[in-house]
């Protein structure tokens, strides 16, 4: 493949958030994006949010890349396959795969123990944001292999140095998910790595998704009003950020030195020289750490 040339990418997950960030940004440097999901405009997935992939996939394409959606419930092996099919039918390659499939919001049980915790729902949180990796790896990595340089992108929710420490606050559940996809990572990058391939795991900082606008009753363009709410969230990010972080992966010809680390929006940004849309370069796991939680007295302004 020529130096240029479009990427083929699969972003798996990709109706909103991070997952669109990152969409939208692969589009934007000129790649062809296949972009799944539940929620498409003809029906929504069990989270009932009316953000689409079709949507997604409109936006890539606006953004200069060629966006194509695909519905696809990523537990489901049969339709994963037809979704890597359908790539290896109209390209023959497969250069980036992004996992990001999560859709566990509504299941989340904040601040309890294990035992007053609902089963189901973090069972099912578990079957979401872990076994759909698994299932998409399992299908889409023999076509990504065919070719070197293949990269793979786990995206979770804090660095394995941020997660070390068993995360209280958002109980066993998804402290558990989000710990699994960073090993996930690992393994990935041990068996594709003498194959020419690199995995990576990938967490954006504070993320501004769409829920989270909603949460703070702000939208982009008014998101420092919610700062009045958690003066915290002045650190926080939009989605084109870890988009930005992946785009700069995937077009990096010496990425196989990242092969294996735990990596965040704000990390990459610095190595890469890339910002968010404001031309900031918020390092949210540095000021977390530092300020939200070390006590240190510090400005998010001091950290972007």
């Amino acid at each position: 493949m020529e130096a240029n040339a479009p990427k083929i990418c699969l972003v798996a997950g990709a109706t909103r958030g991070a997952g669109r960030g990152i969409a939208v940004a692969l589009g934007a440097a000129g790649h062809v994006v296949y972009v799944t999901g539940r929620t498409t405009r003809a029906a929504r997935s069990e989270m009932d949010r009316p953000e689409t992939i079709e949507d997604t996939a409109d936006l890539v394409t606006a953004a200069g890349g060629t966006g194509v959606a695909v519905p696809a419930d990523h537990l489901d092996p049969a339709a994963v396959t037809a979704v890597v099919d359908r790539i290896r039918a109209g390209h023959g390659r497969l250069d980036v795969l992004v996992n990001d499939i999560w859709g566990g919001d509504h299941l989340a049980a904040f601040g309890k123990p294990l035992w007053e915790q609902p089963l189901d729902d973090g069972l099912r949180m578990l079957r979401l944001a872990v076994e759909t990796h698994i299932v998409t790896s399992h299908r889409a990595l023999p076509l990504l292999l065919e070719n070197p340089g293949g990269l793979v992108v786990e995206i979770t929710d804090g660095t394995a140095e941020f997660n070390a420490e068993y995360r209280a606050d958002v109980g066993l559940f998804y402290d558990l998910a989000k710990w699994s996809v960073i090993r996930l990572a690992a393994a990935q990058a041990a068996e594709i790595g003498p194959h020419g391939g690199t995995a990576v795991a990938l967490s954006p900082g504070f993320l501004r998704s769409e829920a989270m606008l909603e949460h703070f009753g702000v939208t982009e363009e008014n998101w420092r009003d919610g700062v009045a709410k958690d003066p915290h969230f002045a650190i926080s990010e939009t989605p084109a950020f870890v988009g930005r972080a992946v785009a700069a992966l995937a077009g990096d010809p010496g990425r196989t030195r990242w092969n294996g680390r735990s990596l965040s929006s704000g990390e990459l940004a610095l190595a890469y020289g890339f910002t968010d849309l404001d031309g900031s370069r918020p390092d949210a796991f540095r000021y977390i750490t530092e300020v939200a939680l070390g006590g240190k007295r510090g400005d998010a302004a001091d950290y972007r």
